[in-house]
């Protein structure tokens, strides 16, 4: 039974007379080997930045290679600052920031984190800072995206994902390994609070209404998406989802879309901050478990490949995934 004021979990087939119109429009091949993240869609400027292993592939929103940024080892995310020109890539083997110019891609510098495994990365409109969400060291790094210096860091004491901004001055950030939403003050840079997740567990994808204060959150163990009040924590509703890894949020079209590795992104609309419902859930592909936006053309990129069986397991590999085949590394888009 559903808890009063929260959203009851629903059979997708109640919910069919409901649809996007979304499907898959495109698939553009990449022939670069490597493991992949985090993918950013820059809709003002029609490009598509897709984390590659040790380089950023970057596409037109067409689909054809504008170029790439290479020596971003076991690249995660790719943040920009347009008013600068420049954007910031993650990369967690390196434990660095590679900067690169945002018209010719070609690498400005590269910033040395005092952190491990930097993953999620963004840049906060109201701080001016650079962040990124450092999964091996359980800690944020502020960084000047002006002077290129860490000005800060974080430590929030586990495994950490993805983090947003209120504008406001709040910075929300995924903790996975204790199931919470760390609450940090982007001024004083101390964590002010934090949340537990009521409904999810291992949180990964994370978005937010900045108009309606309404966190969305994709949680991957319990496959489930989550709806919380930034302002005290409280559940508003939550959904099933999939074993998911990324979320994103269409503040026009008030639409949140979770990319589930099963092969779809489960669709919910935002009525009003406290009124959600089930649209649907979009086909894709199996694999593709992170998404980007283009906010102009409401369209959704996902990147995934195909694989082959998984191999035997083994003591030391008690759950081997499976192997990716060469060469089948893609971007598909969705739209209509």
């Amino acid at each position: 039974m559903a808890t009063a004021g929260i959203a009851a979990i629903v059979p997708c087939n109640s919910w069919a007379q409901k649809t996007t119109g979304f499907k898959v429009l495109n698939d553009y091949k990449i022939a670069s080997p490597g493991g992949w993240d985090y993918i950013l869609a820059d809709g003002a400027n029609k490009r598509v930045y897709v984390s590659h292993g040790t380089q950023v592939n970057v596409l037109s929103t067409t689909g054809d290679s504008v170029g790439y940024i290479p020596k971003t080892a076991g690249v995660h995310g790719i943040a920009l600052v347009p008013a600068l020109g420049k954007g910031y890539t993650s990369n967690g083997r390196s434990n660095t920031i590679t900067v690169f110019d945002m018209k010719t891609l070609a690498t400005k510098g590269e910033i040395a984190l005092p952190a491990k495994n930097p993953d999620a990365i963004f840049y906060d409109d109201f701080s001016k800072k650079i962040i990124t969400c450092n999964g091996g060291s359980h800690d944020l790094s502020f960084v000047d995206p002006v002077t290129e210096k860490v000005v800060a860091t974080v430590q929030l004491g586990e495994k950490l994902e993805t983090a947003v901004s209120d504008g406001k001055g709040k910075i929300f950030v995924n903790g996975e390994d204790n199931s919470v939403v760390h609450v940090v003050d982007a001024t004083s840079f101390k964590e002010i609070t934090s949340y537990k997740i009521d409904g999810g567990s291992s949180p990964s994808g994370l978005g937010i209404d900045v108009k309606t204060n309404r966190l969305f959150i994709a949680c991957g163990d319990s496959k489930t998406l989550v709806v919380m009040n930034a302002s005290n924590g409280k559940t508003v509703a939550k959904f099933p989802a999939g074993r998911t890894d990324g979320l994103v949020f269409d503040p026009q079209l008030k639409m949140i879309y979770v990319s589930n590795g099963e092969g779809n992104i489960t669709v919910v609309k935002e009525i009003s901050a406290d009124k959600y419902e089930f649209i649907e859930n979009i086909p894709t592909e199996p694999g593709a478990r992170t998404i980007g936006i283009d906010l102009v053309t409401h369209h959704l990129y996902l990147p995934t490949a195909k694989f082959g069986p998984a191999p035997a397991a083994t003591t030391d590999n008690p759950r081997p995934r499976p192997r990716m085949e060469p060469g089948s590394f893609h971007v598909i888009e969705v739209g209509k």
